[in-house]
């Protein structure tokens, strides 16, 4: 990034604003003196290089962190031209802000060619890493132990002891506070997120809005005039939001069934890969910020005819970069909900879900992800073919089709292995697939995906219990 300052009269004296957008971003960047834009970019020169670069210096020692310029010095058709390279402040040490107005009016952050102020947000989320503050932690007052899910709880601890026998000997609530899913004898907000009966009862905006757009554009509306082919509010826990989200993009997008010539086996093939949108999702529910500048935000799931996309409140936490995703071990907002989702089976927790919805997107065919760092929000893109747009017609079409026609059983059972990622049980499983009773359910789903071993039985010494649940192998 080059900034030109004519400077052939004098010194530009409110540099401030600049100084402290270039500090502020990852590349930093160049003040080039001596070059005025207005003139068609003529080389004027600068009225004096030394006292130009004392006053540059003085306004950079204005600065907290002090901005140490790096200046250089060249001769142009006769004429001096000075440049001052701005380094990038160390993120721990952001935001760079003039001293004079203080850190929430001299913070600046550069858009395009203009230095804009920073938001509130934006400052507060370098605070919050060079303090490390842990907003997932936070004690929900309003909430009680007994909010939380007593089920869900069990299979938490239960998993949890498996394979750590050192954890075998603690009691609930021991364990309950020694992984903070409780404290001072009230859940934290990962608590109630992971285990609620309603999360959304203490937090409305922390779910999914998921809509289908008849366009390429947010505003294009369909045939009918419709804004939206369908549209969702995902609520519940964050396994609950996962599921409902994957199961959501599943029913809007397009699926074509292709036939091996030399097996005659059918294969139906998504517009996307599927693993690949669980992944992202997944990437958004844990490394969201939860703090109370976001938590009135829910993430944005959108299906276009020539896209997905999926936004998340919060931008790359700490010193991750675009350029990084999927190549580093990145910083992490919110360990406990991480560790809890591969505890609970849902991630692997191993830093490779970008890498994996890289791949996919690759085996599909599909153009490379794209993935973007805005003011206070990231988003992840999975773009179609040119070839292989959808039209809102034929969505429109789709939609209004699974409406009206009972599901195939074949995608049923996708969708209850992909329900079945955390342990459900039997109404649930019922509710779920909106089947008509519980033996039914059992008799055509349940019981043949167990015997193939697809799903595996929570308590397995007792197959008729209660209490059974079923998970995803």
């Amino acid at each position: 990034m080059i900034e030109l300052k004519a400077a052939h009269e004098g010194c530009p004296t409110r540099l401030y604003d600049t100084l402290s957008s270039f500090s502020n971003q990852d590349d930093g960047g160049i003040l080039l003196f001596g070059i005025d834009e207005s003139r068609g970019f003529e080389v004027v020169g600068v009225y004096d290089v030394q006292d130009l670069m004392k006053h540059v210096g003085e306004q950079c020692n204005q600065m907290h962190p002090k901005v140490r310029a790096v200046f250089t010095d060249c001769s142009i058709a006769g004429r001096h031209v000075v440049s001052a390279e701005i380094p990038a402040q160390d993120v721990a040490d952001r935001p760079c802000f003039y001293e004079g107005r203080g850190r929430y009016k001299g913070s600046y952050v550069r858009v395009g060619d203009a230095d804009e102020p920073m938001t509130e947000y934006e400052i507060y989320s370098y605070e919050a890493f060079r303090r490390k503050y842990e907003d997932e932690l936070r004690v929900v007052e309003r909430a009680e132990i007994e909010d939380l899910d007593r089920d869900s709880l069990l299979r938490y601890e239960l998993a949890l002891k498996e394979g750590r026998p050192h954890l075998a000997g603690l009691s609930e609530a021991k364990i309950l506070n020694l992984l903070s899913v409780v404290r001072e004898g009230k859940p934290t907000l990962a608590g109630v997120m992971l285990f609620s009966l309603y999360p959304q009862a203490f937090f409305p905006q922390l779910g999914i809005i998921a809509t289908r757009i008849p366009g390429v554009r947010a505003g294009d509306v369909g045939t009918d005039a419709e804004r939206f082919i369908d549209n969702a509010r995902l609520e519940g826990t964050l396994g609950d939001q996962l599921s409902g989200a994957v199961a959501f993009v599943r029913k809007n997008i397009r699926v074509t069934t292709k036939i091996s010539e030399s097996t005659g086996e059918r294969t139906d093939v998504p517009q996307y890969p599927i693993e690949a949108v669980r992944e992202l999702i997944l990437n958004v529910l844990i490394h969201r910020d939860y703090s109370i500048h976001t938590q009135g935000m829910p993430i944005q799931l959108q299906i276009f005819d020539d896209r997905l996309t999926v936004t998340n409140p919060g931008g790359l936490y700490g010193r991750l970069s675009v350029d990084q995703l999927g190549k580093i071990q990145p910083d992490t907002r919110n360990p406990v909900i991480a560790n809890a989702m591969e505890i609970l089976g849902l991630t692997e927790n191993r830093y490779s879900g970008i890498s994996t919805v890289r791949r996919l997107t690759a085996e599909h065919g599909l153009p490379d992800p794209v993935f973007e760092n805005a003011r206070g929000e990231f988003r992840a893109t999975l773009r179609l073919k040119t070839s292989e747009k959808t039209t809102a017609v034929d969505v429109h079409d789709t939609t209004s089709t699974v409406k009206r026609k009972r599901m195939l059983k074949s995608e049923r059972r996708s969708a209850l292995l992909e329900f079945c990622r955390i342990p459900r049980t039997r109404q649930e499983i019922t509710d779920f697939l909106a089947l008509a009773g519980v033996p039914y359910t059992m008799n055509n789903y349940v019981l043949p995906l167990v015997a193939e071993g697809r799903l595996r039985l929570g308590v397995p010494d007792k197959p008729r219990s209660r209490h059974q649940t079923y998970q995803t192998v």
